[in-house]
């Protein structure tokens, strides 16, 4: 279902009176670079509800990550508005309202897997019996478990990115932030965390913002997905999946899903036609 974008009705609104985790309304991002202002983001509505899995997708250059950022307050947008929990995006980093996924895990190569899980945890104060505790949840919920005394080189990239995605979790954050984090893996190993983060996601109950280039990837992990246009990024499309929470990886092969893909690969073509 395509929503119009205007005062009255966002993407994404909760009809049932729920307050909205994320909320942006004509949200607009120009960078100033040496070559002049390029226009990152334009007009952009959208609200994402508690335990919503959004997936966002879009060509290269599209605004997506910048999106994410603002978000996580590591961009400011210059016009519009944005919330987190009701509260600015820098309110809510002071608050660790949300975890973050980078493209690469960004692991540090001499502390142990569990010791970089650890890091936020000292740096936000928690005492060292809750550390503990904490290391050993996240590394149970990722299937990492007996792994916390490896370092990061003897691990997989897949298990890498699971151990990122741990350290992203320690501090019980109720919203998770990814920006592509599954980019670099190949199809198989992709696959296999696709189905393990629907299974964390069924666990933990998170509301979850995803960052993807690949149409079958949103399309079988969301329960919204986002399309938007090339630069200055807009959003052409919010796509409320039918699909069953549980998903087997074979789903892939059924006329609906089949049908969202459609959808998604329609939108793309659409929003070339911006001028």
């Amino acid at each position: 279902m395509n929503v119009a974008q205007n005062d009255k009705e966002v993407p994404g609104q909760a009809r049932d009176g729920a307050g909205p985790v994320i909320e942006a309304r004509n949200l607009d991002l120009t960078f100033q670079t040496n070559d002049g202002p390029v226009q990152a983001l334009k007009d952009v509505n959208l609200t994402i509800n508690k335990g919503d899995f959004v997936s966002f997708i879009g060509p290269s250059g599209c605004g997506k990550t910048t999106f994410l950022r603002v978000m996580a307050a590591l961009e400011t947008p210059t016009g519009g508005t944005i919330t987190v929990n009701g509260m600015s995006p820098d309110e809510a980093r002071r608050k660790r309202a949300y975890g973050y996924v980078f493209q690469a895990a960004g692991l540090y190569p001499w502390r142990t897997i569990a010791g970089n899980i650890k890091l936020p945890l000292e740096i936000m104060g928690f005492d060292k019996s809750e550390q503990e505790e904490r290391v050993n949840k996240v590394l149970q919920l990722v299937d990492l478990e007996g792994f916390g005394k490896k370092y990061p080189w003897q691990l997989s990239g897949g298990m890498q990115q699971r151990a990122s995605i741990a350290r992203a979790l320690a501090f019980d954050a109720d919203i998770l932030l990814m920006d592509e984090p599954f980019g670099a893996l190949d199809e198989i190993v992709r696959d296999h965390l696709n189905e393990q983060l629907l299974a964390l996601w069924a666990r933990t109950e998170k509301t979850i913002g995803f960052v993807t280039h690949s149409i079958p990837e949103a399309v079988y992990l969301s329960t919204k997905i986002v399309v938007m246009s090339p630069r200055p990024g807009r959003i052409t499309d919010v796509i409320e999946s039918p699909l069953p929470k549980e998903r087997p990886l074979d789903i892939r092969d059924t006329p609906e899903f089949l049908e969202i893909a459609h959808r998604v690969r329609d939108g793309l073509r659409a929003g070339h036609a911006y001028d």
